[in-house]
């Protein structure tokens, strides 16, 4: 398997940059993950990197970015925070490897069972992590189809809470940076959410969130 260089990033498109993506899950499940040389890979990006995507997942030891989607050293940047947040140094390196590194998507990665977003239905509050927390809790009160048993218990709530959180990040990235948003508008960059299952394995992106602007005169569209 090749490691990303120059050129085959910046022929890259959004579009192109999400297949990849699809397709290293899928390897991931079917446990075909490609045989790739990571000595070799130290080699070949230690004068430089050409990550394709940016990955911003949640903290949750079962949710790297670079297993998931089978990827190796230098193709994918991964940030990560607990509850896939999104503050300004999230933002501010999502500008560097989009605007700076040349990468072309970015990926809200959600999860099933995540224990910040239970934390965020059951109002926790401890030291640093209640203003975490509180980061969530717009998603928590956005869930409305829930009417009872609105906590942690609530696997359905939870998982609800958890989908509109990454929708909500995905909304914010483009609302606080005026460089992504450009470089958005421009079809220069894609952005989309997704959620991925603890339990398979599976990276279900959620088709509505995945973006990419065709022409100048284009609205939101589903790629």
């Amino acid at each position: 398997m090749y490691t990303h260089n120059q050129d085959t990033q910046s022929t890259m498109t959004p579009a192109h940059a999400l297949q990849v993506l699809k397709d290293g899950n899928s390897r991931f499940v079917n446990n075909l993950k490609y045989n790739r040389n990571l000595l070799q890979q130290v080699n070949e990006t230690r004068d430089g990197q050409w990550p394709f995507a940016i990955v911003l997942s949640c903290i949750d030891s079962r949710t790297s970015a670079e297993l998931i989607f089978d990827q190796g050293l230098g193709d994918i940047f991964s940030v990560r925070v607990a509850g896939n947040i999104v503050n300004e140094d999230i933002l501010g390196s999502m500008e560097f490897a989009c605007k700076v590194a040349g990468s072309k998507l970015i990926v809200v990665l959600g999860h099933t069972k995540c224990g910040a977003v239970k934390g965020a239905c059951d109002h926790v509050e401890m030291g640093n992590l209640t203003a975490l927390l509180s980061k969530l809790r717009p998603a928590v009160e956005a869930e409305t189809t829930t009417t009872r048993e609105r906590n942690s218990g609530n696997g359905d709530f939870v998982e609800n809470v958890a989908m509109i959180n990454v929708h909500r990040s995905v909304e914010a990235i483009l609302e606080r940076s005026h460089i992504l948003h450009e470089m958005f508008n421009k079809g220069e960059i894609g952005i989309c959410g997704a959620m991925y299952n603890v339990e398979t394995g599976i990276v279900e992106f959620q088709d509505e969130l995945v973006i990419e602007k065709k022409d100048t005169n284009a609205e939101l569209v589903v790629v």
